[in-house]
């Protein structure tokens, strides 16, 4: 499945088909930013393999779900900031 890499946010970034680069990353969290009570996998921009990603290794809480998790706290960033605000 994996071979020898262990799952990353780069990885993650690369299974769901987008670029992977620590610039493009950053690139992307600034600029999907999501609501607060509005679920990593429903925000808008995901495809339906791209959601269907993210569900399937959250629910299996694999080794997937931590990075799933750190890219949903990054993506309610600007979310969180406000409620804190």
């Amino acid at each position: 499945m994996l071979g020898k890499n262990k799952p990353s946010l780069e990885l993650l970034f690369s299974q769901l088909g987008l670029a992977n680069s620590l610039a493009a990353i950053e690139l992307y969290v600034r600029t999907h930013q999501i609501p607060a009570g509005m679920p990593l996998h429903d925000a808008p921009f995901w495809n339906r393999s791209q959601r269907d990603f993210l569900i399937s290794h959250l629910v299996q809480d694999d080794d997937w779900a931590i990075w799933i998790d750190e890219l949903n706290q990054q993506l309610h960033m600007d979310a969180y900031k406000l409620q804190t605000a």
